[in-house]
């Protein structure tokens, strides 16, 4: 497990990328053969693509929910054409994943499978993490940036890239703090 960052941290990226999220849903939990393609289809993606940064898979995350059982993978990648080129390579995971989806499960109902995909240009995007591992863009990217003072302070400022005014009515951590005390 990653090391927890005692502190508040921010996450900066300064060229487009995209936030690809991907999940499965398992509709009919009998039918283990089905799933069972979609569920060890994932590894073998993931440990293709952490081994070759070169196709612009930056990292993911990953989550499970147990009823009714699903999973999402909350992934980053340096542009969409490096996202598409992944999907589409007859010699990548993905594909032939894929091709044997639709063959074996088609419409049939017994596991559902999504995507969308949010192209995020600079500073049209913010990010906290606060006592937590390297995690999400800043585990992507690789860095984490301090979050003590000045611009980087409110969600407003982050996502500028500068000092701004904050929103009249809104309450700052620290005097939220101090009241709850």
């Amino acid at each position: 497990m990653s090391a927890v960052i005692n502190d508040r941290y921010t996450a900066k990226m300064d060229q487009p990328f995209v936030v690809f999220l991907v999940g499965a849903r398992i509709n009919k939990p009998l039918q283990f053969r089905k799933w069972g393609l979609v569920v060890n289809a994932f590894p073998e993606m993931l440990k293709s693509l952490y081994a070759h940064p070169e196709k612009g898979f930056l990292g993911g995350e990953n989550f499970f929910r147990a009823f009714p059982i699903a999973s999402v993978l909350i992934s980053y990648w340096r542009s969409f054409e490096d996202l598409e080129r992944f999907a589409r390579a007859k010699d990548d995971a993905h594909l032939p994943a894929w091709r044997r989806f639709n063959k074996e499960i088609g419409y049939d109902g017994s596991v559902g499978v999504w995507h969308e995909t949010y192209m995020v240009q600079p500073q049209a995007q913010e990010s906290l993490y606060a006592n937590m591992p390297l995690f999400g863009l800043a585990k992507a990217t690789g860095q984490s940036i301090p979050v003590r003072s000045g611009y980087r302070n409110d969600a407003r400022g982050r996502m500028k890239g500068e000092n701004v005014e904050a929103l009249p009515d809104s309450l700052r951590v620290e005097e939220y703090i101090s009241q709850a005390h």
